[in-house]
């Protein structure tokens, strides 16, 4: 929690709250499925938490705008986004039920009102969206493929709508492939742990 402080510094009562609960929720749920490596989990608000909120310090979501994250997992990089934004509406989709489950747990025990998970492909959603965030969860050309479709032009942020893209590596030649300008973001600008090292927030603007 203290992380998240260090970068966040200016959190209301009720993000607190919400951050500081994150713990024991997600602890309770990986007993039951496994949604965070057991190896990781000690590291669970550095890998998982602030590696989410590594979108944050890129664009800043307004008032009514609408995200979604494709592939979420235990709910990252959307839940700790629909904490720090909570004007903002998150769909988090996911294909696998049991992970799902577990968002919709932690949204309950956070009694966060702005997330919506929902267990399906992203192909199947009719829905636009503003913006589409994600963590490593396929190759860049089929991901656009999958997305792009999805997102409205406009900005209703501090960029203006696209996708922002959490990955690690060398990113050149797979970008290359997707035919859409990227602009690439260090997150060891923003954050000075060692496990940022390689990693990035890649965004696309519609």
């Amino acid at each position: 929690m203290d992380l998240i402080l260090k970068y966040f510094p200016d959190l209301t009562d009720e993000q607190r709250r919400q951050f500081a609960a994150l713990w024991e929720l997600y602890a309770e749920w990986n007993a039951k499925i496994n949604v965070v490596s057991r190896k990781d989990f000690d590291q669970l608000y550095l890998r998982h938490v602030l590696h989410s909120l590594a979108i944050a310090k890129v664009c800043a979501f307004a008032e009514g705008a609408r995200v979604l994250d494709v592939g979420c997992g235990g709910g990252f990089p959307s839940v700790p986004l629909a904490i720090l934004f909570p004007g903002a509406h998150f769909t988090a989709v996911d294909s696998i039920r049991k992970k799902i489950t577990v968002v919709e747990g932690v949204v309950e025990g956070l009694g966060l009102k702005n997330l919506t998970p929902r267990c399906s492909r992203v192909e199947a959603l009719s829905e636009r969206f503003d913006y589409v965030v994600s963590r490593a969860v396929t190759a860049m050309p089929e991901f656009v493929g999958w997305v792009w479709n999805k997102i409205e032009k406009g900005q209703r942020g501090t960029l203006p709508n696209g996708i922002l893209y959490l990955k690690g590596g060398d990113l050149a030649e797979e970008l290359a492939l997707t035919r859409r300008r990227w602009t690439l973001y260090d997150i060891p600008r923003f954050f000075e742990e060692d496990f940022f090292e390689t990693k990035k927030v890649v965004y696309a603007s519609k």
